[in-house]
């Protein structure tokens, strides 16, 4: 090609870019997002990694912006109103969110919920087991999963939820009723619950008890259906940045645990305690039958979807629960597929 030519073509090529002809992701069928809002918690797990570590920025092939939330409840009303497109939700909120018909798909595990999530009781309160809450002022964030496990805990043990004054806080609020003396327990999860602790806390009873008795809690990814009907790369690349975390976290726990404590301004053995308080599932892992299966067969985690709506309709937390089918319909494990292509 002469030199001439060259600039010609060069030229066209402007005029395409200038036009927004050729802006297609590497699909090749959709344009790149001005920018992708992402909806994060205040969770030392995979996805806080990464963006303490910069990643998002420079990996996803678009602007990013953060909002941060306190609670699931919160980053639903945020995808709902479309004022984010991907967010972190416990299973509960994910089991409302579905059950309402809010349009996102579930596309990662961030984490399975061990002792990170706890209630905890005032030492002077006299509080010694659950039965012992009757009557007491309890706070939880409603529709959380810590919410779901409170109930389920009252629920193993005979207590009546109506016998027992259950206040909705988020964690702010939560520590801030706790130092003034407005409450007698709280279920909550860290940085909330450490402060707790260290202010006259002891724990009655975690969410990795509760585990064990086959009443599992988890975080999610999820994302709004038609921003990732329309950037499906994106929400891959998103995926392979989580892998990228669960890399570092299996192969440098030093790292990690510095990292997190960095970014939420806590000494790092403070940091590696509440890593340890979550199960951070690989990629492979999450295409078992156990969690998110494939998108040939749905696995266990559309069910435990399911069997928490459910909960909460008996509980009179919501209206009603749709059947498995739109559990399993809003379990998408084709991004983890994609990502590990």
């Amino acid at each position: 090609m002469t030199q001439k030519r060259m600039g010609l073509a060069g030229a066209a090529v402007m005029v395409a870019l200038v036009s927004g002809v050729v802006a297609f992701t590497l699909s090749g069928c959709t344009k790149k997002p001005v920018e992708v809002v992402i909806g994060v918690q205040v969770v030392p797990n995979g996805e806080a990694l990464a963006k303490a570590k910069g990643w998002y920025e420079k990996e996803l092939g678009a602007k990013v912006t953060f909002k941060q939330f306190d609670s699931g409840k919160d980053v639903n009303t945020a995808l709902a109103a479309k004022g984010i497109d991907i967010g972190l939700v416990g299973t509960t909120p994910a089991a409302v969110g579905i059950s309402k018909g809010i349009p996102y798909d579930v596309f990662w595990l961030h984490d399975v919920i061990g002792d990170a999530e706890a209630l905890v009781v005032k030492n002077k309160a006299g509080i010694t087991t659950i039965k012992d809450l009757v009557g007491k002022k309890v706070a939880v964030p409603v529709s959380s999963t810590a919410h779901f496990s409170l109930l389920n805990a009252l629920k193993l043990s005979g207590v009546n939820p109506a016998d027992v004054k259950i206040l909705d806080l988020q964690p702010s609020d939560i520590l801030a009723a706790w130092l003034r003396g407005d409450i007698d327990a709280a279920y909550v999860w860290h940085p909330t619950l450490g402060k707790l602790f260290a202010a006259d806390g002891t724990a009655l009873i975690n969410s990795q008890q509760l585990a064990e008795k086959g009443i599992v809690t988890a975080e999610v990814g999820v994302v709004r259906r038609d921003f990732a009907e329309k950037h499906p790369d994106i929400v891959a690349n998103y995926v392979r940045i989580q892998i990228k975390a669960h890399t570092l976290y299996k192969s440098d726990i030093k790292d990690t645990s510095e990292t997190i404590a960095k970014a939420f301004a806590i000494e790092p053995a403070e940091a590696l305690k509440q890593i340890n308080g979550l199960v951070w599932v690989s990629a492979q892992d999450q295409l078992t039958d156990k969690y998110l299966g494939t998108s040939a067969k749905k696995g266990g985690l559309a069910q435990t979807l399911k069997s928490t709506a459910d909960f909460l309709v008996e509980q009179k937390a919501i209206e009603a629960a749709p059947g498995l089918d739109a559990f399993q319909s809003a379990v998408n494990p084709k991004y983890i597929e994609a990502a590990l292509k």
